[in-house]
């Protein structure tokens, strides 16, 4: 998700454009949707926490596991930003893999459902071709290392590619990268979203192979955009904006937009997953809008039949405060409300 720019704003499988598909009848009985019925309520995690690089400096640690799953979530989205982690010949450091079968086998002692999300959508997205064979190693590795985890364990191959990293270039990737994590797990549940930050409106441009029904698709919601990333200094042109409401015009966008991704749902028979969603918490909104818009987007993904992942626990946009000890009960509560 971060270091988005205002850009937010504006052959060994058969691929066949999903826009092109015929309408089907969905059958909950293919694998992806299984896959997707037991999904609900997660949140992203450990993306920026210094465990990647030493374990004895985390700030997440065991316990944050039990405490999601009683904090009413069902999975965990674990954000992995590996290239850091590679060698000359792309080889992944064992030190951070160590970490990282800790971290699956933590989560599903907790009974969370685990995505691995390959995050490194930045130099993904800036040079595709240095990229493309550095994102072939990491899932030959992980593919392999994994192949015998449970079906609770998805793969999302790579989050948010963005121009130059573009629809065209993003699908001829995905014709070398399927068949790589086929090549070890057959009957994994795999996660991918379309270009332009896993926009929505690119949906119709995603190529997936259609005998290949064991794949999630993914999109991402941050609109209204001047509302949610107020104050983001990463933000080209938002640092300094301030004051924006959340109003009830942005709540009945959200729901045409969620009724366009269930529409190419129905048409193309892919299971959908919003995969990240937040308004940023360091700039001053007020609470009550940030909660009022958390809870406009559950409720709405919700209604649509959606799981969906909060971006996210520690860091920033945070539902929890690692610091204190608890909950950001307003935020908690507008995702995982407690029943009366």
């Amino acid at each position: 998700m971060r270091f988005k720019t205002l850009a937010l704003l504006a052959a060994a499988l058969t691929l066949t454009p999903l826009s092109a598909a015929p309408a089907q009848t969905t059958k909950p009985a293919e694998p992806a949707w299984q896959a997707a019925a037991k999904l609900k309520r997660g949140v992203n995690i450990i993306g920026y926490d210094p465990l990647w690089r030493d374990p004895a400096k985390a700030r997440f640690q065991t316990k944050h596991f039990a405490i999601i799953k009683q904090g009413g979530f069902d999975f965990v989205r674990v954000v992995l930003q590996a290239f850091e982690h590679m060698d000359a010949q792309n080889r992944l450091n064992p030190q951070w893999l160590a970490t990282l079968d800790r971290v699956v086998k933590e989560a599903t002692a907790a009974g969370l459902t685990v995505i691995l999300d390959e995050h490194d959508f930045n130099p993904c997205s800036a040079a595709p071709d240095a990229c493309e064979p550095k994102l072939i190693a990491f899932w030959q590795q992980i593919g392999e290392r994994y192949r015998g985890a449970p079906d609770s364990v998805l793969f999302e191959l790579l989050n948010e590619p963005h121009a130059p990293l573009d629809a065209a270039r993003w699908n001829a990737m995905l014709t070398r990268l399927i068949p790589v994590v086929r090549a070890t797990n057959p009957n994994r549940t795999l996660i991918i979203g379309p270009t332009r930050w896993n926009n929505l409106e690119e949906l119709p441009t995603l190529a997936l192979p259609q005998d290949d029904r064991n794949i999630i698709v993914t999109f991402h919601s941050y609109e209204p955009f001047r509302f949610t990333h107020q104050g983001a200094p990463w933000v080209e042109d938002m640092a300094k904006v301030s004051g924006i409401p959340f109003t009830a015009a942005d709540e009945a966008r959200i729901k045409a937009d969620y009724d366009k991704v269930t529409a190419w749902s129905k048409a193309n028979n892919r299971p959908i997953l919003l995969g990240e969603f937040g308004a940023y918490d360091k700039s001053g909104i007020p609470m009550e809008a940030r909660v009022r818009y958390t809870s406009a987007v559950r409720r709405e993904a919700e209604a649509h039949g959606f799981p969906w992942a909060y971006w996210q626990f520690d860091s920033d946009f945070v539902v929890y405060d690692i610091d204190k000890g608890q909950w950001v009960e307003p935020i908690r509560q507008a995702l995982a409300p407690t029943k009366r």
